[in-house]
C-alpha cells in the first residue's frame, strides 16, 4: 500500500474512544481508592514526608502547603478524592473534554509537586519521578489526540454539540465542521421567460392613456 493510499484510507473511531474510556477508568480506580479511610488517615502525613529532603529553594513551596492544608486536613483530603472522581467520569463519558483534560493535566502537576514531592529528593537511591507527572502527559496526549482526530463519536460532547451551539468551545480544540456557519448563498435574480416568438417582452409602460 503506497502512502497516498494510507493516508486516504479512513481511520477507524473507536480506537481513540477506548483509550479514553480505558484510562478514565484507570483514573477511577485510582479515584475509589482515596474515599477509602486509609487515604485520610496519611494524606498529611505524605506531604509532610516529601518535604523532607528537599532543596533548600523548595521548602517555601512545600511550607505553603504544609501550613494551608494541615488545620483542615478532612477537608482537603475529600476535596481531593472528590476531584478524581469528576475527573475520572468526564473522561469516561467524554464530557467537555477540553476543559476537563485541561484541569487535569494542572491537578495531576499540582499533585506531582505536593504529594509526590516533584518525584525527589534525588539523591542516591531514587528510582523515579513520580507517576502524577506520567498522567499530566497522557491527559496532553488526549488533549492532542481530540485536535487531530475531531469529535469523539462516543461522547456527551457528540451529543452536546449538536443541541447546543456553544458546547464546542469548551469540548472541542477547533470548530468542528458541524458546528460551523452555514455559507450564505446570495438569491439568483429570476429571469423573464421569452415570449411564443422567441423574443422577451418588454413589459408594458404604464401612463395615462389619451382619447383620439
Amino acid at each position: 500500500m503506497s502512502a497516498q493510499q494510507a493516508a486516504a484510507r479512513p481511520c477507524p473511531a473507536w480506537p481513540k474512544d477506548a483509550l479514553r474510556i480505558s484510562f478514565g477508568v484507570i483514573w477511577l480506580i485510582d479515584a475509589v481508592l482515596k474515599w477509602l479511610p486509609g487515604f485520610r488517615a496519611n494524606y498529611m502525613d505524605a506531604i509532610m514526608g516529601q518535604a523532607q529532603g528537599q532543596p533548600g529553594w523548595l521548602k517555601p513551596w512545600f511550607n505553603f502547603w504544609i501550613s494551608l492544608q494541615h488545620p483542615r486536613v478532612t477537608f482537603f483530603a475529600y476535596l481531593v478524592a472528590a476531584a478524581e472522581t469528576l475527573i475520572a467520569v468526564a473522561v469516561i463519558l467524554g464530557f467537555a473534554r477540553k476543559l476537563t483534560y485541561t484541569a487535569a493535566i494542572v491537578f495531576s502537576l499540582l499533585i506531582w509537586g505536593t504529594a509526590e514531592g516533584f518525584g525527589g529528593p534525588y539523591t542516591s537511591g531514587a528510582s523515579d519521578i513520580g507517576t502524577a507527572v506520567i498522567y499530566a502527559v497522557v491527559f496532553a496526549g488526549l488533549l492532542a489526540l481530540s485536535y487531530y482526530a475531531g469529535p469523539a463519536r462516543y461522547s456527551a460532547d457528540q451529543y452536546l454539540e449538536k443541541k447546543i451551539s456553544w458546547w464546542w468551545r469548551i469540548a472541542e480544540l477547533q470548530r468542528p465542521a458541524t458546528a460551523q456557519a452555514p455559507i450564505q448563498i446570495p438569491p439568483i435574480p429570476a429571469q423573464r421567460e421569452p415570449s411564443a416568438g422567441g423574443s422577451l417582452q418588454a413589459p408594458a409602460k404604464r401612463g395615462k392613456s389619451t382619447v383620439a
